[in-house]
């Protein structure tokens, strides 16, 4: 199992290099239904390895220069003290109602998931062109930055997913910012907001260290990699298929009534999306302008 935790540590360090997202997400999920960890453990541990392989991250788009920091400490001013509240109330449920706990950190973390997936999806119909101009924040971006690090810090700590998913949405929405902006703001607030929940999940017994050590030796890399992709890949498509990667794996996790089938029809219907996207982004690259007779095809 070492060296498969390593190779999922790879791909969802690779996915954060290179949206800034899907971290948690991803990894949360991959633990608790692949490699068998209790829910409770499983976010605990997400939470420390995502705290460390994304620093790596954050400082290398902080030395590229894609990091808004005012935008970033307004974040974190409601982000790491409600994430401590989310740690703490995830610890008081697990102190009070024991292994029974599991099931409903099972169930939170699949409508996170669900959340986050569908948040996905709006991402990747959302378009903006943003100039890369100095960015001032008037008061009530002040007060958008804040208002989000409260609710997703919260989300963060009691389930970890969010940490780059929900902020990147609400920095693309409500926010001028460039892509590469988003991202390294993104990466760059959630591993300090990591690194706070984290302490939390330390303190409260909920990391299996043996486990954050063999998926840093695939994340790091992977994250570092990712930060210099220079194969402009479909945006789009990648969107749409972690958008139904995260949804489908929080209905897996809820488990309703039929969840098998919803499952494998999502998955079937995303699939198409995403090669409709796919094949139309290569039929774009495909068509290359052609000269007219004897004019020079340099010029």
């Amino acid at each position: 199992m070492d060296w498969k935790l390593s190779l999922a540590g790879l791909l969802v360090g690779l996915l954060v290099g290179v949206t800034g997202m899907g971290g948690g997400s991803l990894m949360t999920p991959l633990l608790v239904l692949f490699f068998g960890f209790k829910p409770s453990i499983a976010i605990g541990t997400d939470i420390v390895h995502g705290a460390i392989f994304k620093s790596f991250g954050a400082v290398q788009h902080r030395r590229l220069g894609h990091v808004h920091a005012r935008l970033t400490a307004w974040m974190l001013l409601g982000s790491a003290p409600f994430s401590i509240l989310g740690v703490t109330l995830a610890w008081w449920l697990k102190r009070e109602y024991g292994d029974g706990y599991e099931d409903t950190a099972k169930a939170i973390l699949g409508v996170a998931l669900v959340v986050c997936g569908i948040a996905f999806l709006v991402k990747a119909y959302l378009h903006s062109s943003p100039e890369d101009k100095p960015f001032l924040l008037t008061n009530r971006d002040r007060a958008i930055a804040f208002s989000t690090g409260v609710v997703g810090g919260f989300v963060v700590g009691l389930t970890s997913v969010g940490s780059g998913t929900l902020f990147g949405l609400v920095m693309l929405i409500a926010f001028p910012l460039t892509a590469a902006k988003i991202v390294g703001t993104d990466i760059f607030h959630a591993a300090i907001l990591l690194a706070v929940a984290g302490a939390g999940h330390l303190v409260a017994g909920h990391v299996d260290l043996a486990a954050t050590g063999w998926l840093l030796i695939g994340s790091v890399p992977g994250v570092l990699i990712g930060g210099h992709f220079t194969v402009r890949l479909p945006d789009r498509a990648l969107r749409i298929a972690l958008a139904a990667t995260l949804t489908l794996a929080g209905v897996k996790l809820v488990d309703p009534p039929g969840a098998d089938m919803i499952v494998l029809a999502g998955a079937i219907a995303a699939a198409i999306a995403a090669l409709v996207v796919l094949g139309r982004w290569l039929a774009t690259r495909s068509v290359a302008p052609t000269a007219a007779p004897g004019e020079d095809p340099a010029r």
